[in-house]
Protein backbone atom coordinates (compact mmCIF):
# COMPACT_ATOMS: atom_id res chain seq x y z
CA UNK A 1 0.00 0.00 0.00
CA UNK A 2 1.13 3.46 -0.82
CA UNK A 3 -0.33 6.84 0.81
CA UNK A 4 0.92 9.67 -0.90
CA UNK A 5 -0.11 13.41 0.71
CA UNK A 6 -0.52 16.74 -1.71
CA UNK A 7 -1.26 20.42 -0.52
CA UNK A 8 -3.88 22.57 -1.59
CA UNK A 9 -2.62 26.00 -2.35
CA UNK A 10 -4.05 29.66 -1.56
CA UNK A 11 -3.26 32.18 -4.72
CA UNK A 12 -2.16 35.78 -3.61
CA UNK A 13 -1.83 37.67 -7.01
CA UNK A 14 -2.00 37.00 -10.85
CA UNK A 15 -4.28 34.21 -11.19
CA UNK A 16 -5.81 34.11 -14.57
CA UNK A 17 -2.26 34.41 -16.51
CA UNK A 18 -2.02 31.22 -15.88
CA UNK A 19 -4.13 30.47 -18.27
CA UNK A 20 -2.92 29.30 -22.29
CA UNK A 21 -4.98 32.04 -23.88
CA UNK A 22 -2.80 34.65 -21.95
CA UNK A 23 0.59 33.02 -21.73
CA UNK A 24 1.22 31.92 -24.60
CA UNK A 25 0.97 35.81 -26.24
CA UNK A 26 4.45 36.79 -23.26
CA UNK A 27 4.65 34.89 -19.70
CA UNK A 28 2.02 34.85 -17.17
CA UNK A 29 2.78 35.11 -13.25
CA UNK A 30 2.03 34.12 -9.88
CA UNK A 31 2.36 34.31 -6.32
CA UNK A 32 1.09 31.38 -4.30
CA UNK A 33 1.79 29.26 -1.02
CA UNK A 34 0.87 25.60 -0.20
CA UNK A 35 -0.84 25.36 3.09
CA UNK A 36 -0.99 22.23 5.72
CA UNK A 37 -4.45 21.00 4.39
CA UNK A 38 -4.47 18.05 2.02
CA UNK A 39 -5.82 15.39 -0.64
CA UNK A 40 -4.65 11.64 0.96
CA UNK A 41 -4.28 9.31 -1.93
CA UNK A 42 -4.03 5.20 -1.10
CA UNK A 43 -3.35 2.99 -4.00
CA UNK A 44 -3.07 -0.47 -3.32
CA UNK A 45 -2.56 -3.80 -5.22
CA UNK A 46 -5.62 -6.11 -5.54
CA UNK A 47 -5.27 -10.18 -5.78
CA UNK A 48 -7.48 -9.57 -9.10
CA UNK A 49 -7.38 -7.53 -12.35
CA UNK A 50 -10.50 -5.23 -10.99
CA UNK A 51 -10.30 -1.78 -10.63
CA UNK A 52 -11.86 -0.13 -7.30
CA UNK A 53 -11.68 3.75 -6.78
CA UNK A 54 -12.88 5.16 -4.27
CA UNK A 55 -14.18 8.36 -2.99
CA UNK A 56 -17.49 10.10 -2.33
CA UNK A 57 -18.77 6.57 -4.69
CA UNK A 58 -17.21 3.62 -5.04
CA UNK A 59 -16.58 2.30 -8.27
CA UNK A 60 -15.76 -1.30 -9.27
CA UNK A 61 -14.44 -1.55 -12.88
CA UNK A 62 -12.76 -4.35 -15.27
CA UNK A 63 -11.39 -1.85 -17.31
CA UNK A 64 -9.45 1.60 -17.00
CA UNK A 65 -12.02 2.90 -19.66
CA UNK A 66 -15.00 2.18 -17.18
CA UNK A 67 -13.82 4.27 -14.52
CA UNK A 68 -16.34 7.34 -13.97
CA UNK A 69 -13.56 9.59 -12.05
CA UNK A 70 -12.21 11.10 -14.77
CA UNK A 71 -9.07 12.42 -13.21
CA UNK A 72 -8.54 8.81 -11.48
CA UNK A 73 -9.00 7.33 -15.09
CA UNK A 74 -6.37 9.85 -16.60
CA UNK A 75 -3.78 9.42 -13.99
CA UNK A 76 -4.25 5.24 -14.10
CA UNK A 77 -3.71 5.55 -17.87
CA UNK A 78 -0.83 8.39 -17.40
CA UNK A 79 1.52 5.86 -14.62
CA UNK A 80 0.95 2.23 -16.88
CA UNK A 81 -1.54 1.28 -13.80
CA UNK A 82 -4.16 0.17 -15.72
CA UNK A 83 -5.86 -2.99 -13.47
CA UNK A 84 -5.42 -5.15 -10.46
CA UNK A 85 -5.95 -1.53 -7.89
CA UNK A 86 -7.45 0.25 -5.42
CA UNK A 87 -7.55 4.03 -5.08
CA UNK A 88 -9.00 6.06 -2.98
CA UNK A 89 -8.55 9.47 -1.41
CA UNK A 90 -9.52 11.64 1.32
CA UNK A 91 -9.01 15.11 1.95
CA UNK A 92 -9.20 17.72 4.79
CA UNK A 93 -11.69 19.84 3.69
CA UNK A 94 -14.70 19.94 1.04
CA UNK A 95 -15.03 16.82 -1.49
CA UNK A 96 -13.37 17.64 -4.94
CA UNK A 97 -16.36 18.08 -6.58
CA UNK A 98 -17.10 20.71 -3.73
CA UNK A 99 -15.53 23.85 -5.01
CA UNK A 100 -13.13 25.53 -2.29
CA UNK A 101 -11.01 27.68 -4.52
CA UNK A 102 -8.03 26.02 -2.69
CA UNK A 103 -6.89 23.95 -6.04
CA UNK A 104 -8.10 20.20 -4.81
CA UNK A 105 -9.06 18.93 -7.95
CA UNK A 106 -5.17 19.28 -9.08
CA UNK A 107 -4.06 18.30 -5.73
CA UNK A 108 -5.65 15.00 -6.72
CA UNK A 109 -4.27 14.58 -9.55
CA UNK A 110 -1.14 15.17 -8.93
CA UNK A 111 -1.43 13.25 -5.71
CA UNK A 112 -2.78 10.25 -7.51
CA UNK A 113 -0.36 10.46 -10.07
CA UNK A 114 2.85 10.56 -7.08
CA UNK A 115 1.09 7.34 -5.38
CA UNK A 116 0.39 5.44 -8.53
CA UNK A 117 4.13 6.12 -10.01
CA UNK A 118 4.89 4.86 -6.24
CA UNK A 119 3.24 1.74 -6.57
CA UNK A 120 5.57 0.76 -9.60
CA UNK A 121 8.57 1.68 -7.56
CA UNK A 122 9.58 5.00 -9.33
CA UNK A 123 10.18 8.33 -6.73
CA UNK A 124 8.60 11.18 -9.71
CA UNK A 125 9.91 14.11 -9.53
CA UNK A 126 7.73 17.43 -8.82
CA UNK A 127 8.18 18.83 -12.18
CA UNK A 128 7.09 15.27 -14.11
CA UNK A 129 4.44 15.21 -11.40
CA UNK A 130 2.70 19.01 -12.55
CA UNK A 131 3.50 18.70 -15.71
CA UNK A 132 1.18 15.26 -16.42
CA UNK A 133 -1.61 16.75 -14.26
CA UNK A 134 -1.54 19.54 -16.13
CA UNK A 135 -1.58 17.83 -19.56
CA UNK A 136 -4.28 15.24 -17.99
CA UNK A 137 -6.25 18.55 -16.74
CA UNK A 138 -6.00 20.66 -19.65
CA UNK A 139 -4.83 18.99 -22.59
CA UNK A 140 -6.61 15.20 -22.12
CA UNK A 141 -9.79 16.73 -20.11
CA UNK A 142 -10.03 20.36 -21.60
CA UNK A 143 -10.97 21.75 -18.36
CA UNK A 144 -10.94 25.66 -18.90
CA UNK A 145 -8.24 26.35 -16.45
CA UNK A 146 -5.01 27.52 -15.84
CA UNK A 147 -1.39 25.82 -14.37
CA UNK A 148 -0.99 27.28 -11.34
CA UNK A 149 -2.28 24.77 -8.90
CA UNK A 150 -0.39 21.62 -10.52
CA UNK A 151 2.95 23.47 -9.73
CA UNK A 152 2.10 24.94 -6.31
CA UNK A 153 0.54 20.97 -5.59
CA UNK A 154 3.52 19.17 -6.75
CA UNK A 155 6.44 21.61 -5.66
CA UNK A 156 4.35 22.94 -2.49
CA UNK A 157 5.82 26.45 -0.55
CA UNK A 158 5.57 29.73 -1.20
CA UNK A 159 6.56 30.21 -4.29
CA UNK A 160 6.76 33.17 -7.46
CA UNK A 161 5.69 30.59 -10.68
CA UNK A 162 5.75 32.36 -14.46
CA UNK A 163 4.47 30.61 -17.20
CA UNK A 164 6.53 30.91 -20.33
CA UNK A 165 5.13 30.95 -23.83
CA UNK A 166 6.91 27.98 -24.81
CA UNK A 167 4.89 25.82 -22.44
CA UNK A 168 7.82 25.67 -19.59
CA UNK A 169 7.76 26.97 -16.47
CA UNK A 170 9.75 28.27 -13.54
CA UNK A 171 9.12 27.89 -9.92
CA UNK A 172 11.09 30.10 -7.73
CA UNK A 173 10.91 29.78 -3.96
CA UNK A 174 10.51 33.39 -2.03
CA UNK A 175 12.97 33.22 0.54
CA UNK A 176 12.37 35.20 3.56
CA UNK A 177 13.52 35.75 7.19
CA UNK A 178 11.27 33.31 9.45
CA UNK A 179 9.95 35.78 11.23
CA UNK A 180 8.96 37.93 8.68
CA UNK A 181 6.77 34.57 7.06
CA UNK A 182 5.14 34.11 10.45
CA UNK A 183 3.62 37.24 10.87
CA UNK A 184 2.72 37.15 7.26
CA UNK A 185 0.93 34.22 7.89
CA UNK A 186 -0.44 35.24 11.11
CA UNK A 187 -2.14 38.40 9.31
CA UNK A 188 -3.90 36.25 6.83
CA UNK A 189 -7.54 35.04 7.90
CA UNK A 190 -9.39 32.70 5.56
CA UNK A 191 -13.19 32.41 5.84
CA UNK A 192 -16.02 29.83 4.04
CA UNK A 193 -18.65 31.30 2.62
CA UNK A 194 -20.41 28.52 2.25
CA UNK A 195 -21.00 28.75 -1.66
CA UNK A 196 -19.38 26.26 -3.77
CA UNK A 197 -17.10 27.72 -6.39
CA UNK A 198 -18.68 27.59 -10.14
CA UNK A 199 -14.98 27.58 -11.60
CA UNK A 200 -15.81 26.08 -15.06
CA UNK A 201 -18.28 28.68 -15.35
CA UNK A 202 -15.97 31.42 -14.53
CA UNK A 203 -12.79 30.48 -16.47
CA UNK A 204 -14.34 29.73 -19.43
CA UNK A 205 -15.80 33.06 -19.59
CA UNK A 206 -12.59 34.54 -18.76
CA UNK A 207 -11.24 32.50 -21.56
CA UNK A 208 -13.10 33.70 -24.59
CA UNK A 209 -12.47 36.78 -22.92
CA UNK A 210 -8.68 36.68 -22.72
CA UNK A 211 -9.22 35.24 -26.38
CA UNK A 212 -10.67 38.32 -27.75
CA UNK A 213 -7.98 40.74 -26.05
CA UNK A 214 -10.59 41.85 -23.53
CA UNK A 215 -9.08 40.92 -20.16
CA UNK A 216 -5.34 41.48 -21.90
CA UNK A 217 -5.05 45.05 -19.73
CA UNK A 218 -6.04 43.82 -16.40
CA UNK A 219 -4.24 40.61 -16.53
CA UNK A 220 -1.39 42.52 -17.69
CA UNK A 221 -1.58 44.41 -14.25
CA UNK A 222 -2.14 41.37 -12.07
CA UNK A 223 1.20 40.30 -13.26
CA UNK A 224 2.99 43.41 -12.49
CA UNK A 225 1.23 42.72 -8.61
CA UNK A 226 2.50 39.39 -8.43
CA UNK A 227 6.10 40.60 -9.27
CA UNK A 228 5.71 43.99 -7.31
CA UNK A 229 4.46 41.13 -4.45
CA UNK A 230 7.46 39.12 -4.95
CA UNK A 231 10.36 42.20 -4.55
CA UNK A 232 8.38 43.60 -1.61
CA UNK A 233 8.70 39.22 0.17
CA UNK A 234 12.15 39.30 -0.86
CA UNK A 235 13.39 42.30 0.56
CA UNK A 236 11.30 41.35 4.14
CA UNK A 237 8.29 44.14 3.76
CA UNK A 238 4.74 42.94 4.17
CA UNK A 239 3.20 46.10 4.33
CA UNK A 240 2.25 46.23 0.98
CA UNK A 241 0.66 42.95 1.16
CA UNK A 242 -3.18 44.04 1.56
CA UNK A 243 -3.41 46.54 -0.53
CA UNK A 244 -1.60 44.21 -3.43
CA UNK A 245 -4.27 41.78 -2.64
CA UNK A 246 -7.26 44.62 -2.41
CA UNK A 247 -5.75 45.68 -5.93
CA UNK A 248 -5.43 42.02 -7.61
CA UNK A 249 -9.09 41.65 -6.41
CA UNK A 250 -10.69 44.89 -8.28
CA UNK A 251 -8.66 43.69 -11.51
CA UNK A 252 -9.66 40.00 -10.98
CA UNK A 253 -13.34 41.12 -10.61
CA UNK A 254 -13.26 42.34 -13.91
CA UNK A 255 -12.05 38.84 -15.75
CA UNK A 256 -15.46 37.66 -15.81
CA UNK A 257 -19.00 38.45 -14.84
CA UNK A 258 -19.61 35.64 -12.40
CA UNK A 259 -16.48 35.66 -10.01
CA UNK A 260 -18.04 38.10 -7.78
CA UNK A 261 -21.78 38.08 -6.47
CA UNK A 262 -23.72 40.02 -4.20
CA UNK A 263 -23.39 38.63 -0.97
CA UNK A 264 -19.42 38.11 -1.89
CA UNK A 265 -18.86 41.70 -2.15
CA UNK A 266 -21.25 42.28 0.51
CA UNK A 267 -18.68 40.42 3.32
CA UNK A 268 -15.92 42.08 1.29
CA UNK A 269 -17.03 45.19 2.60
CA UNK A 270 -17.57 44.14 5.93
CA UNK A 271 -14.24 42.96 6.32
CA UNK A 272 -12.94 46.06 5.38
CA UNK A 273 -14.95 48.28 6.89
CA UNK A 274 -14.06 46.14 10.55
CA UNK A 275 -10.08 46.91 9.43
CA UNK A 276 -9.19 44.32 6.68
CA UNK A 277 -6.88 45.83 4.33
CA UNK A 278 -7.80 43.60 1.56
CA UNK A 279 -8.34 40.04 0.38
CA UNK A 280 -9.44 38.53 -2.41
CA UNK A 281 -12.23 35.13 -3.13
CA UNK A 282 -9.49 32.42 -3.83
CA UNK A 283 -9.53 30.63 -7.14
CA UNK A 284 -11.58 31.26 -9.91
CA UNK A 285 -14.16 32.97 -8.31
CA UNK A 286 -18.01 32.47 -7.63
CA UNK A 287 -17.60 31.32 -3.89
CA UNK A 288 -15.44 28.94 -1.86
CA UNK A 289 -13.04 30.71 0.40
CA UNK A 290 -12.49 34.71 1.20
CA UNK A 291 -9.20 35.34 2.06
CA UNK A 292 -8.09 39.04 4.10
CA UNK A 293 -5.36 40.81 5.12
CA UNK A 294 -5.68 41.85 8.91
CA UNK A 295 -3.16 43.22 11.28
CA UNK A 296 -3.77 41.29 14.54
CA UNK A 297 -5.61 44.12 16.21
CA UNK A 298 -8.48 44.42 13.86
CA UNK A 299 -8.98 40.30 13.28
CA UNK A 300 -11.66 39.81 16.15
CA UNK A 301 -13.91 42.79 14.53
CA UNK A 302 -13.54 41.05 11.13
CA UNK A 303 -14.17 38.06 12.70
CA UNK A 304 -17.54 39.66 14.17
CA UNK A 305 -18.49 41.71 11.67
CA UNK A 306 -18.68 38.12 8.59
CA UNK A 307 -19.47 35.77 11.09
CA UNK A 308 -18.20 33.00 8.63
CA UNK A 309 -16.31 30.00 9.43
CA UNK A 310 -13.02 30.63 9.97
CA UNK A 311 -10.52 28.10 8.24
CA UNK A 312 -7.03 27.71 10.49
CA UNK A 313 -4.03 27.48 7.87
CA UNK A 314 -0.39 27.95 8.01
CA UNK A 315 2.04 27.82 5.10
CA UNK A 316 3.21 24.61 3.86
CA UNK A 317 7.11 23.95 2.57
CA UNK A 318 6.58 20.38 1.20
CA UNK A 319 4.35 19.53 -2.06
CA UNK A 320 3.40 16.35 -2.76
CA UNK A 321 5.36 13.49 -0.92
CA UNK A 322 4.84 9.39 0.00
CA UNK A 323 3.69 9.34 3.19
CA UNK A 324 3.83 5.68 4.15
CA UNK A 325 4.71 2.43 1.85
CA UNK A 326 3.70 -1.00 3.35
CA UNK A 327 6.54 -3.60 3.40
Amino acid sequence: MIISRTPFRISFAGGGSDLRSYYKTGYGAVLSTAINKFAYITANKRFTELIRVGYSQVEECSSVDEIKHNLVREAMKKSGITKGVDVSYVSDLLPAHEGSGLGSSSSITVGTLNALYAQTGKHTPAKKLAREACEIEIDILGAPIGKQDQYAAAYGGLNFIRFNADESVVVTPIIMKKSTKQELQNNLLAFHTGVNTRSEVCLTEQKEKTEKSVNIEALDKMVALAEDLKDALRKGDITQFGEILHKNWLFKKSLASNISESRIDEWYEKAKNAGAIGGKILGSGGGGFLLFYVEPEKQDSVRQALGLRELDFSFEPEGSKIIYVSD
